[in-house]
């Protein structure tokens, strides 16, 4: 494992900035529902708050791509983090609206943290350090989801909403603090005056057509999130059901694919430089599809439980290092300007697929059996990866160099 990067002052602060703001994130993830359900005892108006955070990426994601591309990356970041922390606030109300109305607002804002994180990369690494950037990054990420939800649990039941509004907005702060002393100037370097709203993002969509590897990609996210919003429905079923591990067992699993997920990070700055990004892709979404396909069709053999935490840890390295490995080529086949709107279609793309598979599942599962349509998504991984392989293979991705801070 190398963790080189970190000694480079800006992408060290923009690292720990990510790591204290994702770990905010999955700490009001956790904490939302579970106040709303304390607010209200209803499982229905939980459900609303779920649906608040994921509505502004259908409505507002392609947006966003295009401001992140106008404005200072590092200023994005910075704002978001400020307005993120100040927007907890209308929690203490203690009504159920206010907390829609902050998953809404805290949803919205991140729409603009996330892409111009991943289009200020290229401007603070070398070409050759992307993947084992974003690897770093993919690490972090999983240490915020093991740090967060444990903190948004804890931090409810122990010191009430008034608690989380307090260590959460403590964590934006912190944030933004470090983003604040990251040096260089990380606006876009635009091509001639803007478009407007509806050429730029007409610009986007053009620069995604043009690129091979990207269109790849795109399908890649288009089936992986719609196997994502089955996984989402139909595992816990799976679980407390055929599996018979009740809700510990299903947090364990969660908690153990969180571990893998670490596991691949630390791998992925290790051997990232040395892998085509192509080929680290394709293999790591076919691993995926297998370990799937066991993990799925694994409670008709057995119920003990450890095998299937082996099995979830495992399966969280290959996730992590095809992610890394498909950030990296969207960071290099395209320019700097266009990256934010690129990151913000894979998002909204991402969420309207994962909803159509959310709302299918369960028809699916009643009609053929919840192991066998997860069976089904697990293989759908696999033909994923052959997929990608056959529309990106036919000639060599366009590498661009990072653009000077």
């Amino acid at each position: 494992m190398s963790f080189t990067l970190l000694r480079q002052r800006n992408f060290a602060l923009v690292w720990w900035a990510g790591l204290i703001s994702i770990t905010g994130d999955w700490m009001l993830r956790i904490a939302l529902p579970v106040y709303v359900l304390q607010l209200t005892g209803s499982p229905l108006a939980t459900s609303g708050a779920v649906m608040a955070g994921v509505l502004p990426s259908i409505l507002f994601g392609l947006i966003a791509g295009v401001y992140v591309d106008r404005w200072d990356r590092r200023r994005t970041m910075l704002v978001v983090s400020v307005l993120q922390g100040l927007f907890l606030l209308p929690l203490l109300a203690g009504n159920v609206w206010a907390v829609y109305a902050v998953a809404f607002v805290q949803a919205s804002l991140s729409l603009f943290f996330q892409p111009a994180e991943g289009s200020l990369l290229p401007q603070l690494v070398a070409a050759e350090d992307l993947t084992a950037a974003n690897s770093l990054n993919s690490l972090n990420n999983n240490i915020g989801r093991l740090i967060g939800p444990v903190l948004g649990g804890f931090g409810l039941a122990g010191l009430g909403i008034t608690g989380v509004v307090i260590i959460d907005m403590a964590s934006f702060a912190v944030a933004a603090a470090l983003l604040a002393a990251i040096a260089g100037d990380f606006r876009a370097k635009k091509l001639g005056e803007s478009l407007g709203m509806r050429g730029e993002l007409a610009e986007g969509f053009r620069a995604i057509r043009r690129s091979r590897v990207t269109t790849a990609i795109m399908v890649i996210v288009l089936l992986m999130s719609v196997g994502e919003g089955v996984m989402a429905s139909l595992f816990p079923v799976l679980v407390t059901g055929p599996l018979n591990a009740g809700a510990v067992g299903l947090g364990s699993l969660m908690a153990a694919q969180a571990v893998g997920g670490l596991l691949g990070g630390l791998v992925g700055t290790r051997f990232a430089a040395k892998i085509n990004p192509i080929t680290m892709v394709t293999a790591g979404l076919a691993v995926f599809g297998v370990l799937d396909v066991l993990i799925f069709n694994y409670p008709r053999w057995s119920t003990v439980l450890w095998p299937e935490l082996v099995l979830f840890a495992l399966v969280g390295i290959p996730a992590v290092l095809s992610q890394a490995a498909l950030m990296t080529l969207l960071q290099t086949a395209h320019p700097g300007e266009v990256l934010g709107r690129i990151f913000s279609v894979a998002l909204v793309l991402g969420a309207l697929a994962t909803f159509a598979g959310a709302s299918i599942a369960g028809t699916l599962a009643l009609k053929a059996g919840v192991i066998n349509v997860l069976t089904v998504q697990g293989t759908v991984q696999i033909f994923a990866a052959l997929l990608f392989w056959l529309i990106a293979r036919s000639g060599p991705a366009r590498q661009l160099a990072p653009e000077p801070s």
